[in-house]
Formats: structure tokens, C-alpha cells, sequence
């Protein structure tokens, strides 16, 4: 069954694909040059050391959550059912909520000190400005599947809370001359110490709030067209029929007995459609159809 609203969960789909895959890229660009710098005599964490960088981790995590949406867009596109599950979004969240913050300390906080060229160029370009810009991007405009709910939101303080412990107890317990490492983010030295703990994890939370604004607006707006979407498509059909035919050309196309039960479209179709049908009947529906025998 081909039809604009199918074409539309189609695009939707491929957008997130594209923009999973260009961050990924990105990531592991910025990330692989880091690792085979050996030396920089404007940076002291560099080879296998990077890994002690928040804005190193961050973009990782951000990465691998990248990753993660990439094998769930391919299925969808070969499905016509575009679903994340929520908690690859909210990983996403998370993610994107931290390279966000080692955006904007490297703008406020480094570049002042260090100055902009250096702390955008090379690597740093990568892992500084462009992997967290496309990655809002991505989190706010394509990935629009699972609404990050506010308690969620609570969830990005984690990493940001646990990095934290480790940079004090390395930087401020222990000392470079003991063996630990240099201030490299200036949070101890260019700022007092007490300014940044109280001031950090309120700052990661209002970053998180904004991404899950703008994630959850677009995601509404989505919803908001795939339903009149489908409304203008099967106005006036028996609703029965529709999830049928909807079952039928799903296990033609996917040639198995896999099957992926499309929720969240069959809510679409069922909003504002006046059918005394429920979500539930509708999926079993839908099941009974695609395993049926013919």
C-alpha cells in the first residue's frame, strides 16, 4: 500500500538514517585523529591520554548512540515503519545533552583563554563544533520518534555528574604533581572550584530541557501531519480493511514471518477516525492477518 503518508514516514525515516550516519562519520573522524596525534604541544591529552577528555566521551557516547538509531532507520525504510525504541532515543538524549555542554564550554570557557582557531581546528573542529551542532540538529529535526518525557531529562545529569567526581578527585585531590592530571578544562583554576560544582549539573539540565523542547515540538509537529496525513487518506474506509491491507502488503514486502507490529501508525490511523475500533483490537488484527495462511 503506497499512499503520502507512507511516503512521508519514508522520508522521516531516511533523514534520521542520513543524519545518524553523517554524526557517526564525524565522531569517529574526530576522534581517530586524536588518537594517531601522538604529540601537540597545545594539548597534553592526546594518543590513548584523549580518552581522559569529557569532550572525547561525550562525542563517543553520542556516537555510539548514532549508531545505534542506524540498523533501526535501515529496517524501517525496508518496513515502511519508522520507530525508534524509546530508550535509543533517550540514550540519544543523553548523548547530545553532553557534547552540547563541551560545546559550549569550549566556546565560553576555552576559546577565550586558548583562542578560537586552536580549539576549533582540526580534531577539534570535529569534536568541539561540528559533531555537537549536527548532532542537535539530528536530535531535534529528524530523529523525531520518542517523546523524551521530563523525568527523563534527569537521566543526562549521569554522565556530566560522573565525569565531575573523576576531574575533582584527579585534578583537585590527587594534583598533576602526584600523578594526576593538569586542569585542562580550567574548572579549578580559571573558574573557583565551588563556581563550577554548583553551576555545572544546573547547566546540563537547562541544555537538556532545551534539547527535549525542541526534540518533542518536532516530534508533535510529525505526528500532527502524519495524522491528517492518514485521516485524508483513508477517510470514509472501514478501518478493518485498512489494517488488513496494511498486514498483507507488510508481509509481502518483508518476504518472512518477522513481523513488526506498527503501533504507533495504527494510532495515527485510528485518531479523529470515528471507528469504535481500539489500538489493541487493531494490532491483534493486524497480527492475525500477517500470520495467517493463505
Amino acid at each position: 500500500m503506497t499512499d503520502t503518508a507512507v511516503r512521508s514516514n519514508r522520508t522521516q525515516c531516511l533523514f534520521a538514517l542520513i543524519s545518524a550516519a553523517v554524526v557517526a562519520v564525524c565522531v569517529c573522524a574526530g576522534v581517530v585523529m586524536n588518537l594517531v596525534t601522538i604529540y601537540d604541544e597545545n594539548f597534553d591529552h592526546m594518543g590513548i591520554r584523549t580518552f581522559c577528555m569529557f569532550t572525547v566521551d561525550s562525542n563517543i557516547l553520542m556516537g555510539l548512540s548514532m549508531m545505534l538509531c542506524i540498523p533501526y532507520t535501515v529496517d524501517g525504510l525496508r518496513t515502511d515503519n519508522y520507530h525508534l525504541p524509546d530508550w535509543v532515543v533517550v540514550l540519544m538524549h543523553v548523548a547530545v545533552t553532553a557534547v552540547t555542554l563541551t560545546f559550549l564550554v569550549s566556546l565560553c570557557i576555552l576559546a577565550p583563554f586558548k583562542g578560537f582557531v586552536l580549539i576549533f581546528s582540526g580534531s577539534r573542529f570535529f569534536l568541539h563544533f561540528l559533531c555537537p551542532v549536527l548532532s542537535i540538529a539530528a536530535f531535534c529535526c529528524f530523529v523525531n520518534s520518542h517523546m523524551v518525557r521530563r523525568k527523563e531529562s534527569f537521566l543526562a545529569l549521569i554522565p556530566v555528574f560522573l565525569y565531575a567526581l573523576v576531574y575533582l578527585v584527579m585534578v583537585v585531590i590527587i594534583g598533576e604533581e602526584h600523578g594526576g592530571w593538569n586542569d585542562f578544562y580550567g574548572f579549578a583554576t580559571r573558574i573557583p572550584v565551588w563556581v563550577s560544582l554548583t553551576a555545572i549539573l544546573p547547566l546540563t539540565f537547562g541544555i537538556a530541557t532545551l534539547l527535549r523542547h525542541g526534540h518533542n515540538s518536532c516530534c508533535r509537529r510529525r505526528r500532527e501531519k502524519d495524522i491528517a496525513l492518514y485521516r485524508a487518506a483513508y477517510a470514509g474506509k472501514d478501518l478493518r480493511q485498512v489494517v488488513t491491507e496494511l498486514a498483507l502488503a507488510a508481509r509481502n514486502k518483508a518476504g518472512t514471518k518477522d513481523i513488526v507490529i506498527p503501533a504507533q501508525r495504527i494510532g495515527f490511523i485510528l485518531q479523529d477516525s470515528g471507528s469504535d475500533m481500539d489500538p489493541a483490537e487493531c494490532c491483534r488484527l493486524y497480527l492475525e492477518t500477517f500470520l495467517a495462511e493463505d
